[in-house]
């Protein structure tokens, strides 16, 4: 009852961009302080049993759910109180653990599932078709696949073609196991049932041969007496090539657990315009660097890995550091999107700032009275900094916009520095044709005469400047705006 949190958007967006129905469980009602649990019971009856307290602080938890929703633009509603589930999405509040609301959970989706997917119900007694849950090693059956099968009929003996990490898995069925009773087909003990066939839909574990490299997420079909093996072989492949897939363009390495994780992380990508190189199931390799590497020669900000829930080979993280490439590994994709993404910020940021170095910024000094050290070839004065800062190289001009001559050095108690910034005294040699008592004058103010074109750069970086730089940068743009102002006047 936390409300939507980040990966429950994240779930929201996939549902949306697939246009699929979906319940919301609101689950740990056991959670809210003074709830009175009741194992197993539907919510209702758990519900009306609660102090008036207690409701309170659950009705109160339900409409900040029916409001974060909202947002989403999806009207919501506690289950019980809506008419027409089409329009409106049900809410169910549940604990996980206490079992409660459950019973109306499960009736909620058999509605909805019979609301949507009637026609799509029907019985077949044809091949069967399925979906790869979860590859596992059972002891004493071997490498095991577990699979929702949602068409078809599946039998022991059955010629299956399974999708696999370097190519179709061509096999035969020994054994169809469901689980017993009250145990999931993932329970970690050996209570199975043996069985002759499996009818959609319905989840089973299917032993046999070559299963080692079968790929989670990836298709299983059942091959018929009518059907040509190389066709389904063909079927098979072209399903998992559209998700698997290496382009000849600069973009980032993304390796998954799983060929839905990598479908659904691929999309997040696409929609926040980041491009895919390699998308492919499995751990991070040296082969996997290698391909980031090419894209950071001509892209650094896309020679990067972004590996969800897989391992990093050992060679693969030496040829990591090698290359400079960056691995980003988490089990969650809002996260590991989130990860890439500061660093990419912090990427971009560097570089601007890179850029903004190689610029002449803004600086405004006042020539010191008695400071003349020198009036001219070059003239050397004292002068205070008032804003910004200068450096050696620097153009100055006056107020009227006349040029004076560059910085030579900078010197600060008899010591050469390589810049000065406001509030600093220091003394500068300038160069060029210029004389202090004719083209300058002690007490006079002076300028950095900044490209128009650093000036415009700079605007764009202002919020990485300091801000006497900011407003000395307005300053300056006025001026050359009044400038231009002038002389088209005089024109």
């Amino acid at each position: 009852m936390k409300g939507v949190e980040e990966q429950t958007k994240e779930c929201i967006e996939i549902l949306r961009s697939r246009k699929t129905p979906f319940v919301v469980a609101a689950n740990k009602i056991d959670r809210i302080p003074g709830w009175k649990s009741m194992e197993n019971k539907p919510f209702l009856e758990s519900y009306a049993s609660q102090d008036p307290v207690v409701k309170q602080r659950f009705d109160e938890l339900l409409y900040r759910l029916i409001g974060d929703l909202a947002k989403f633009g999806f009207a919501s509603d506690r289950f019980d109180r809506i008419r027409d589930f089409t329009r409106t999405v049900a809410i169910v509040p549940t604990s996980a653990l206490t079992g409660e609301g459950i019973p109306e959970l499960l009736a909620v989706i058999c509605g909805l599932v019979q609301h949507y997917l009637m026609k799509r119900l029907a019985i077949t007694e044809g091949p069967g078709k399925g979906v790869i849950l979860e590859v596992r090693e059972e002891p004493g059956l071997g490498s095991t696949i577990d699979v929702i099968l949602y068409d078809g009929v599946i039998k022991q003996g059955d010629i299956i073609v399974v999708g696999g990490l370097e190519k179709p898995i061509v096999t035969k069925v020994r054994a169809l196991l469901l689980p017993k009773p009250l145990h999931e087909i993932r329970d970690p003990e050996d209570r199975f049932l043996n069985v002759d066939n499996v009818s959609a839909a319905a989840g089973v574990k299917i032993v046999a041969q070559d299963l080692e490299k079968a790929l989670a997420g990836a298709p299983v079909r059942v091959v018929g007496e009518d059907e040509k093996l190389e066709d389904i072989i063909k079927e098979v492949s072209e399903e998992v090539k559209g998700i698997r897939f290496t382009k000849d363009i600069d973009g980032v390495v993304v390796k998954t657990d799983t060929l839905g994780s990598l479908e659904a992380l691929v999309s997040y990508l696409k929609k926040a315009n980041i491009p895919v190189r390699v998308a492919d199931v499995g751990p991070v390799s040296k082969r996997d660097v290698f391909e980031a590497s090419i894209s950071k020669k001509s892209a650094e900000q896309y020679g990067v890995v972004l590996a969800f829930n897989v391992k990093v080979l050992p060679e693969a993280e030496k040829e990591a550091l090698d290359h400079g490439v960056v691995i980003f590994t988490n089990n969650i994709i809002y996260r590991l999107i989130e990860e890439y993404q500061q660093w990419l910020n912090k990427l971009k940021e560097e570089e601007q700032r890179r850029i903004i170095s190689q610029l002449i910024h803004p600086g405004k000094i006042r020539i010191l009275p008695g400071y003349v050290f020198r009036r001219s070839d070059p003239a050397i004065v004292g002068i205070e900094v008032l804003a910004g800062k200068i450096k050696p190289g620097y153009p100055l001009m006056k107020t009227s916009g006349a040029h004076v001559g560059n910085i030579m050095q900078i010197q600060e108690s008899g010591k050469p520095i390589s810049e000065a910034t406001t509030g600093m005294k220091v003394a500068i040699s300038i160069r060029g044709d210029v004389m202090v008592g004719r083209q300058i004058k002690e007490g006079e103010v002076l300028y950095v005469a900044v490209p128009e074109k650093h000036l415009e750069t700079l605007a764009k970086f202002k919020d990485l400047l300091p801000p006497d730089e900011v407003s000395l940068l307005e300053e300056l743009k006025l001026r050359v705006f009044k400038e231009h102002f002038l002389d088209l006047a005089q024109r």
